[in-house]
């Protein structure tokens, strides 16, 4: 194993974490208790009664994109382990550009969930007949955030179990009282995929992968983790698995629950509160509206402890200023790293909420954005893993049958970003991010000429032994 992760003096809180605490960090990340509300609904806008076969059908591909991952998880337990990991067999490069999009993906989300968090704290505000101004809301919110991220580790991932847990089971709950309502019968126009098109099913795959996406952050966490060679590969499988199981039933409890309803499905902008008055569980319906505000909540604190952990050991290595290495004496977390993400992530929303530009349409270009910072970074770790196998002459069949279907798999959203063109100001997205790569690129260029002691360091330090956690 490397002497970095061997040491175990990264400063961070060693072995804190149990398995349900680490596995709150991948749920937390994904927020599924927060998808019904806004995803399944644009899915079902494509898709329609194929909702459910596309969540199938993108819970498979994340399972595959996982199983890459946790060929590294099971060997390295660093906070940088996946671009370690991709900078160690596909160039340094390519790791740095690739830990740059991982901090851009994470800070991106904190921005979007926090967007979600103030659109469903006035939802739940408006059952009283108030409303509270966003930059108000966003302060209370960042506030809470890096409250908990900056105090304990275990404390803020013990609040994403508990509440991201609570609002699930909410969900689950309208989502069985739908289905006895109408007695647990076969909705035979989903099951036969009635009016159901390739082409909407693509298309609503695009939108179905982004409900995912944040899955692998329980590899952020490192040997913050007990047993981190079992439980870190284990939290990235089963939060990909057990949400994709959750959207299928729930998208399919939904869909169902609209059917005779004359508002549809994909136009309604709460649509959870919606069947639960037609299910006539009003007051579940408030309870749900609650548990969504927590869960982009919990979404914004999980976002932020895994990007503040990728920012940490970029700058433990130098890549960025070593003050984001640093971590309070006391606490034990990396405290500059976490204050310096919750300030760009309280100040971009709020400084364009100022410009006149609603919550909603901040959760969109941020939750995009975020998204194709996710979709490189699972190409990447899909491609190192059979890599890395060739170089120790253990590559199978069966590893190209599981890395190669995951890169096309992400290729399709990445590809649908730029054709057909999205209207504006989507259409400008991609190429806003990719600038954002080219300055990751730069530096890269730049440690290579002026410092290439420390691309040394970095590709040592994420050196994988080929037994460690087998």
């Amino acid at each position: 194993m490397t002497t970095y992760s061997k040491q175990r003096a990264l400063g961070l809180r060693a072995d804190c974490l149990s398995f349900p605490e680490t596995m709150a960090q991948s749920v937390g990340n994904i927020a599924p208790a927060a998808m019904p509300a806004v995803s399944i609904g644009l899915v079902f806008a494509s898709a329609g009664n194929g909702t459910w076969l596309t969540f199938l059908i993108a819970t498979i591909g994340l399972a595959l994109v996982s199983i890459n991952i946790n060929h590294f998880a099971r060997r390295l337990s660093l906070p940088g382990t996946i671009y370690g990991a991709i900078g160690k067999n596909l160039g340094p490069t390519a790791g740095i550009v690739a830990g740059w999009a991982m901090v851009a993906a994470y800070l991106c989300t904190a921005i979007a969930v926090m967007s979600g968090f103030v659109i469903y704290a006035n939802v739940v505000l408006n059952e009283f007949g108030l409303q509270a101004p966003p930059i108000l809301l966003y302060t209370i919110c960042i506030l809470i955030v890096w409250f908990y991220a900056f105090t304990d580790i275990q404390l803020s991932t013990v609040l994403m179990l508990l509440l991201e847990l609570t609002s699930i089971l909410l969900i689950l709950s309208l989502a069985i009282i739908v289905l006895a309502q109408h007695g647990f019968a076969i909705d035979t126009p989903q099951v036969l995929l009635k009016d159901v098109s390739p082409e909407g099913l693509r298309l609503g795959l695009v939108l179905a992968i982004f409900s995912y996406v944040g899955f692998e952050s329980a590899t952020t966490l490192g040997d913050e983790v007990k047993r981190p060679f079992q439980n870190i590969p284990r939290a990235v499988l089963w939060s990909a698995v057990l949400s994709g199981l959750f959207f299928i039933l729930v998208s399919y409890a939904e869909v169902l629950g609209f059917r005779k309803y004359a508002i549809a499905f994909d136009k309604t902008d709460v649509p959870l509160s919606v069947l639960s008055n037609l299910a006539g569980v009003e007051l579940l319906g408030l309870a749900i509206a609650v548990g969504v505000m927590f869960s982009f909540l919990t979404c914004c604190l999980a976002s932020i402890t895994a990007g503040t952990r990728v920012l940490y050991s970029l700058g433990r290595q130098q890549i960025l200023p070593k003050s984001l290495g640093t971590v309070h004496p006391q606490n034990q977390t990396p405290h500059v790293a976490i204050f310096l993400s919750v300030i760009v992530v309280f100040l971009i929303p709020t400084a364009l909420t100022l410009l006149g530009i609603s919550s909603l349409d901040i959760y969109g270009y941020f939750g995009t954005l975020a998204t194709y910072g996710f979709l490189l970074i699972y190409v990447l770790i899909s491609i190192a893993g059979p890599i890395e196998l060739y170089r120790q002459k253990r590559l199978r069949q069966r590893d190209l049958a599981i890395s190669v279907p995951a890169v096309l798999f992400m290729m399709t959203p990445a590809v649908a970003s730029f054709f057909p063109i999205p209207p504006f100001p989507y259409n400008f997205l991609p190429y806003g991010f990719l600038a954002y790569l080219m300055i990751g690129a730069w530096l890269s260029s730049r440690l290579q000429r002026r410092s290439p002691q420390i691309i040394k360091d970095m590709e040592r330090d994420f050196e994988v032994s080929p037994n460690s956690g087998s």
